[in-house]
């Protein structure tokens, strides 16, 4: 198929790209501040850093109007610049590499739809490889959005912009230290893209066959919702677990608090209770219903207007 902008191929690999990662850098922007939230809540009464269990716990809104009163609303968006990174090499992956396992590798049904089977290993499979790649873009959202409270204790923030990020983790940890976290990382993604693209395309396919709505915003909308939900619930404990071992200080290349994601779980559970695992679920899912929602809106009519077929 050829789209309407002349000569690409709408349903081509690299084309699908760059849609996914178009309506990424969109919905990324909108709710980056829920992530940054959602961060700062799931590092608060952590142990064994310097200074942090002295932070008072707080709820998502008193976190979010506390980073405004005492460091400045811009500072909703300090990371945003890996964080917009990261979704156009992680989303650009996911979209692309689940659409090739659906169509190419597992195969949709006669009717179009696809077995929920195949639609969670290729979910897993694409959230995976796409986060196994921008993984190091992730590690410096996570550190560059603490800042802010290195900032409130007079300490200097790590950091004076995104390249001078990258260069001081390789140079204390060599370039094995841009994929501090890499396990957790994964797991996540691998999660919380089950959840998400799973969950989108199972119940809109399911809500195309059994009802009378068509291919349009309101059956995106329904789809996106539920996504988002499964999305959250799936990933909020690997999140925790991602973004301490992220977070933490490293000596020699190795984590001075947590050994490895199993150690950080438990650690996380003895000293602090199982919910703890479900700190930050609030922004997480109030993040990601958003998210969703303009992500796959965006998506879908973009997709609609290039040329490309539907997701």
């Amino acid at each position: 198929m050829v789209g309407r902008g002349g000569g690409v191929e709408a349903d081509s690999f690299w084309f699908k790209y760059t849609l996914s990662a178009t309506a990424a850098t969109v919905a990324e922007t909108v709710t980056y501040p829920l992530d940054l939230t959602k961060t700062r809540l799931q590092i608060q009464g952590e142990k064994g850093l310097s200074g942090t269990a002295a932070v008072p716990y707080r709820g998502m809104i008193r976190t979010a109007t506390g980073i405004v009163h005492e460091e400045g609303p811009l500072q909703l968006w300090q990371g945003v610049t890996p964080a917009l990174y990261r979704h156009i090499v992680y989303t650009g992956s996911r979209m692309t590499v689940y659409e090739v396992i659906r169509e190419k590798v597992l195969g949709k049904n006669p009717d179009g739809t696809i077995a929920v089977w195949k639609a969670v290993v290729g979910g897993i499979c694409a959230g995976a490889i796409g986060q196994l790649i921008a993984s190091p873009t992730d590690l410096v959202k996570v550190q560059m959005q603490m800042d802010g409270v290195r900032r409130l204790r007079g300490k200097k923030p790590r950091f004076e912009n995104t390249a001078h990020a990258f260069r001081k983790i390789v140079h204390h940890g060599g370039i094995r230290g841009l994929w501090s976290g890499v396990v957790p990382n994964v797991q996540r993604a691998a999660l919380v893209n089950m959840g998400d693209m799973a969950t989108y395309d199972t119940v809109k396919h399911q809500l195309l066959l059994h009802t009378n709505l068509t291919d349009n915003y309101v059956t995106h909308t329904m789809s996106s919702a539920c996504s988002g939900v499964v999305a959250a619930v799936l990933g909020t404990p690997a999140d925790v677990v991602k973004t301490r071992i992220m977070n933490q200080k490293r000596k020699h290349g190795k984590g001075v608090v947590y050994k490895s994601s199993l150690d950080c779980l438990m650690k996380t559970v003895n000293q602090e209770g199982f919910w703890a695992l479900y700190k930050g679920f609030l922004p997480i899912w109030a993040r990601m219903a958003p998210w969703s929602l303009t992500f796959w809106l965006t998506y879908e009519q973009v997709r609609k207007m290039t040329g490309a077929s539907s997701f």
